[in-house]
Formats: C-alpha cells, structure tokens, sequence
C-alpha cells in the first residue's frame, strides 16, 4: 500500500488505494419551500392547482362543498303559476322563507361562553402559576439543578481515555525542523528515556540533520534546543536529543506491538495541523500491514509492516506515539492513505481512518542502534528484488541495483540456493505479494534472525532456511 506523509509523494505501492465515497447528501427540508423552474417546488414536486390538467381536489375538501354566500337564494318560481298538485301556501310553487333566527342562546352564544371560561381558566393557571414559582424561588434561591460533583472532582481511572491522556501527554512533544534554507515543518516525538532522548520519524526532522534548526515544545510550553543523534529512512525513525535536558523526564511505557489484536483500542498524540497535544481515540484495524510511503525529498522509500488504525491522524501527528488502552507505546504514528484534499487552507491531505504506525518492537530496536552507533542496522536476505505493484510475489531480477549482482555471492539469499527469476511467495507465515512485502517484512526482523522462504521456480514451489544478514546505513 502506498502511502504519504506530511502530505508528499509516494511510491509505487503493493496494494491499491481506497477508492473514496462521497458523503450523502442532506436530507430536504420538510417545510415548504418556494417554488423552481418548470412549476416545481424545492421537492421537484409539481404544483397542482385550479387550472391545472388533471388537478384534484385540495385534501380534507369536498367537490360538493358550500357556496360562500350561504343560505342560497331562493329557488325559481314554478313557471305555471300557482298551478299544479300541491298548489298554496308552502305548495311547490311557493317562494323559500328563510326560518326566524333562534334565540341568542344558541351555538354563537357557545362559543363565546367557551372562550371566556377559557380566558378565566387561562388566567387562573397563570396567577397559580406565577404564585409556585414565587414561592419556589423565594425558598431555593434557584431553579437550576446543579450536579453533584464538578467536572475536576470526577475520578479517571487509569484505563480511560483521560486517564491516558493525562499520563501520557506530559511525556510527548512537538518538534519543528527547519533546514538551512528556512524550509521546514511540524511533527511529534515521545520521551525514549531519561537521557533526554526523544524518538519520532525521520521524515519529521529530515530538513534538520544538515546544519538545521531543531526544537521540541512539551506541553507545559517549556521549548528546548534540540540535535539529531541518528536517523534511518529506510526505517522512518530517527532520535532526537534535547540539549539541557531537564532531570524529570518521564519515559513513556513501551508495549509489545506483537502481542496487539485487532479491535484492540487506540490511543494517538500528535500535532495535526500545528495543533499540538490532540488526543484522538480508534481501534486496531489490521496488522502486518504492507505500507511504502516517501517524504519527497527524493530520498528512498520507507517499508513498514504496519499496525492500522482508524485513530484520527492527519499531517503533524507524524512520529507520535500509538498507545494501547493502558498508555503503552505499541506504535509511532507515521503515515496515512488519503483522498487528497487539502485541509486547513494548506493542500495537504487529511484522514480519512486509515492510519499507520510503525511496530514499537522494531522501532525500539532501531532507536537503540541510532543511539549507540548513530546509525541504522537493516537485516537483508542479500538479492535484489522487483519493487513494481503486483499480486504474484516478489521477483529476484536479473539485474542488481547500479550494476551489481542480482544475488550477493556469498549472501544470505546465495547460500539458501536463492536464484535470479525466483519468485518469493513468502516469509514464514506471512504471504509476500511483491518486492516493498518483502522488504517490510524482513526488516521486522534484525540480523541473525532464521527465516524460512517460500518461492516458485519453474512452476514448482520450495522452501529454504535463510539467516538474515546485516547492512550499516541507508546507503
């Protein structure tokens, strides 16, 4: 899977990226609204009414409806005179004689009696009304209701996200690296140990490492100097020193990344956006992640077996601890899959849930290199392998890097009968489906580590035992 950080390039990847879904629309307003184009309404209904073709009577109406000027007229007088079978007063012939209007006790005399006992009622219910709550305030002093405790007096267990947080936010920072030139950017470390030795990600202080500014913020405000000890690109991790540092530092807790399940919560501290000290919560969304990603700068690739999560990270959080439910480091935050758009006026793309962070077992392992040699140490299996997407494997070339041998004599790879035109299927028990799988897995291992490979040649499957060799530097 390809991958960015900080909003760069990014490589060619194993896997292909999520394709993005639009959000759904919003739902139309319920009340009405002004009639469009074409005679329709907000809802594209079309109106109908009088003049209409084919309109039907307005609901709740009757088509045999009263006339207005109700009582009617009187009907026509019988054009044969008074002539006819019933013939006289009230005979058929006879005008309509509108009945003598009742007594003004009747219906209107209702009505009116109805709005004044409603009127009275109403004004008692308010005058009783008025009275309770007098009452009620002249006793209380207050209507509100007030909690029993205060937000500060509420007990956060250890395991809560607050607990979490207010444990480990002291023992994080917000790193800014500027190079020579004045280009730079944001990230996040953690407190390694004591020394004063803070780890994040190479791609966070890269424009630091030639003669460049570095500076780490805690979140008391409190700014130290700081100077790079070692970096390693292929990894993505680097280790940072504060120069004075103070004799209070807290460490923060390092966790066993291979002992994380899926589902099991997360916790992510960063500056996204500059924003610094952002607590965000997820879970495990997958392990053994394939990820390549790149910092732009032309340098090479970074390869890492991932932990994903769907913890909120965005550009900024890189290099910042991936905690467990109890405050364990179990990864460092360091690339996301994006849509591609830009957020906060910047260009630069923003989460969408698909987070990844390096393994803490690795990267403890590469922090203690950097710190005791000052520079990276890269298990290798010795033969050079195709980098191109794809789902078959990974392929030893024909041609090594720069002219060399595809397979290093003497090597790993030599001595396990490894040849050019193999295809590696997998490591162990994990499935290798290009070039960046493989090298992400085997630099989950160190030098020395006996692995068992799987591959094809001529259409047959074989297996051999291979211990990992060693390369110093990213060179």
């Amino acid at each position: 899977m390809s991958t960015e950080n900080e909003g760069t390039a990014v490589p060619p990847a194993p896997s292909a990226p999520p394709v993005p879904v639009d959000a759904p629309a919003a739902p139309a307003p319920q009340a009405q609204a002004p009639q469009g184009p074409y005679g329709q309404d907000a809802q594209g209904q079309t109106p109908q009414g009088p003049g209409a073709s084919g309109d039907a009577p307005h609901p709740g109406a009757s088509s045999s409806a009263p006339d207005p000027s109700w009582p009617p007229p009187p009907p026509p007088t019988a054009p044969y005179g008074d002539g006819g079978s019933g013939a006289g007063p009230g005979g058929w012939g006879s005008s309509y004689q509108q009945p003598a209007p009742k007594s003004g006790r009747g219906r209107g005399g209702l009505v009116a009696a109805v709005l004044v006992a409603a009127l009275v009622a109403g004004g008692l219910g308010g005058g009783l009304g008025y009275v309770l709550a007098r009452d009620n305030d002249e006793s209380t002093g207050s209507t509100t209701v007030s909690a029993s405790a205060n937000g500060g007096d509420v007990k956060r267990d250890p395991g809560t996200t607050a607990g979490v947080a207010a444990k480990a936010l002291p023992s994080t920072v917000t790193i800014e690296a500027e190079s020579t030139s004045g280009e730079g950017g944001t990230g996040t470390g953690f407190v390694f140990d004591k020394q004063g030795h803070i780890v994040t990600n190479n791609h966070v202080v890269a424009d630091a490492v030639d003669g460049g500014k570095l500076t780490a913020t805690f979140p008391t405000g409190k700014k130290y100097d700081a100077e790079v000890v070692g970096h390693a690109q292929g990894y993505d991790v680097a280790v940072i020193k504060l120069k004075d540092a103070p004799s209070d530092l807290n460490p923060l807790t390092l966790g066993d990344s291979d002992k994380v399940a899926v589902g099991d919560s997360t916790i992510a501290i960063g500056a996204p956006f500059g924003l610094s000290d952002t607590v965000t919560t997820g879970i495990i969304s997958a392990k053994n992640r394939p990820v390549a990603s790149s910092d732009g700068s032309g340098s090479q690739a970074s390869y890492m077996s991932a932990l994903q999560t769907d913890a909120s990270i965005n550009p900024g959080n890189s290099g910042g601890p991936l905690l467990d439910a109890r405050g364990n480091v179990i990864g460092i935050n360091s690339a996301i899959q994006s849509t591609g758009n830009g957020g906060f006026g910047t260009g630069q793309s923003g989460s969408i849930g698909l987070g990844f962070a390096i393994p803490i077992n690795q990267a403890k392992y590469v922090a203690q290199e950097l710190i005791k040699n000052g520079k990276p140490v890269y298990a290798k299996i010795g033969a050079s392998v195709s980098l191109d997407d794809g789902s078959d494997g990974a392929q030893i070339t024909d041609q090594g890097a720069g002219g060399a041998a595809p397979v290093e004599p003497g090597g790993p790879a030599a001595k396990a009968g490894l040849k050019p035109g193999d295809v590696i299927i997998k490591l162990d028990d994990r499935v290798i489906d290009s070039g960046p799988t493989l090298i992400g897995e085997i630099w989950t291992h160190q030098p020395g580590d006996k692995v068992t490979i799987t591959y094809e040649r001529g259409g047959k499957q074989r297996t051999a035992e291979v211990t990992l060799g060693s390369r110093v530097g990213d060179n």
